[in-house]
């Protein structure tokens, strides 16, 4: 009888995972005998998600560099992440650099993993590790770990395949809307700039105006004087007063313009400074977001503020979509802290708001998602219990994630 060495186990499951069936591995291939996956041994239609979600893009770029490709640096990130899932197929061509880059920035995880001796325990690591939001590194062990089945393989590619996609809507919602915001901003700074040109130009016909106005007043004082009738285009004394008047008319209509334009400039510089802070909050959310999500790269790393501000509080937030609150409350509990939450009235009784404003050290609602009268119950329980509440700018998990930070809790 033939007997599988330790080497196969690997391959094995490479080979069964081509065909899209789990693998059988012998039993005599004990887990603490066998090594984790190489990237190379994976299917192929693992290398993009594992790219895209365990290696950042200036890991990519530095990657590239190492291997000798000319434009790493400049490519676009759509390029670079192509290349680098070319490479994950290749051993000798880039695939062995690209396995101690993924084993090294995931080494703790790596580490946590290695307790698992069944697939059943590191499908219960995963599970705490998604519910944490600690997703790259836990993605990496996970699949590469020897006791991991292409069943568990399958629903772990699953779940962070639609967790991508929660994260995507949430940073193209906020991402259209910077961009609407600076075509909004163009298009009133275009607009300024052609209004305060239209008024420099009737300031200009109202000085030439006015400075007309003086001559013929000059010359009918003078005509009067002499009691000489004035040749065109000053016929008589009368004729210049009608022209006077005329005149006047003119200057003060052109003043009243002025002051209109003036007024609907001073309105569009306001709107212009509302819009600008409202760019420069979702600005905020963005880096906001990025920074929670940020991999560390280093296990010894310091604990993040919004860790060590959120550890034992407990947030109420009252609104807001009920598929998004899965993800806050994910994420409070990833940095230490509770989550409860309330729709704001749409199914939720707003008589529980007393008890769970009263269970919170801090309640938020996002304005643009909660009706006024919850809006107004939250404010007054708070203030009758002494509870801090802040309104947040949108419902979206980047308003969420800079709303918390460390100003904000316990303040």
């Amino acid at each position: 009888m033939s007997h599988t060495t330790h080497q196969d186990g690997p391959a094995l499951r490479a080979l069964a995972a081509s065909f899209g069936r789990p693998a059988f591995v012998p039993a005599d291939l004990e887990t603490e005998d066998r090594a984790r996956d190489k990237i190379w041994d994976l299917a192929e239609t693992l290398h993009c998600s594992i790219v895209g979600t365990c290696l950042t893009i200036a890991d990519g770029r530095t990657l590239l560099a190492k291997l000798g490709v000319p434009d790493a640096r400049t490519i676009s990130e759509h390029h670079l992440h192509g290349q680098v899932v070319h490479l994950a197929g290749r051993r000798e061509g880039g695939g062995k650099l690209l396995q101690k880059l993924l084993d090294r920035r995931h080494e703790r995880e790596i580490r946590r993993f290695d307790a698992a001796r069944t697939n059943a325990e590191v499908q219960a690591l995963w599970q705490e590790s998604l519910e944490g939001g600690e997703i790259p590194g836990a993605y990496w062990a996970a699949i590469t770990h020897p006791a991991t089945d292409w069943a568990l393989i399958q629903d772990i590619f699953g779940e962070v395949h639609m967790l991508s996609h929660l994260v995507g809507q949430s940073n193209r919602a906020d991402i259209r809307r910077v961009r609407q915001l600076e075509t909004e901003l163009a298009q009133r700074d275009e607009t300024i700039t052609a209004q305060e040109q239209r008024i420099r130009e009737l300031m200009e016909q109202r000085d030439g105006l006015g400075a007309r106005n003086r001559s013929i007043a000059a010359q009918q004082a003078i005509a009067a004087a002499a009691g000489q009738t004035v040749r065109e285009p000053f016929k008589a004394p009368r004729s210049l007063e009608q022209r006077l008047a005329r005149e006047q008319a003119h200057v003060e209509a052109l003043e009243q313009k002025v002051a209109t334009l003036v007024q609907a400039s001073g309105r569009l510089s306001l709107e212009l400074e509302a819009e600008i802070a409202r760019r420069r909050a979702v600005e905020t959310e963005l880096a906001a977001l990025e920074t929670a999500f940020e991999t560390p790269g280093d296990e010894a790393a310091e604990p993040s503020v919004a860790a060590m501000h959120l550890e034992g509080r407990t947030l109420l937030y009252v609104g807001g979509r009920p598929r998004q609150v899965a993800n806050l409350r994910r994420f409070t509990r990833k940095h230490g802290g509770e989550l409860l939450s309330h729709d704001g009235g749409v199914e939720d009784s707003l008589g529980l708001l007393a008890g769970l404003v009263g269970r919170s050290d801090l309640v938020l609602f996002p304005v643009e998602c909660v009706s006024h009268e919850a809006t107004g119950l939250v404010k007054r329980f708070c203030e009758a219990g002494g509870k801090s509440f802040c309104p947040v700018r949108s419902a979206s998990f980047a308003s969420f994630v800079q709303a918390v930070m460390p100003a904000r809790v316990g303040g």
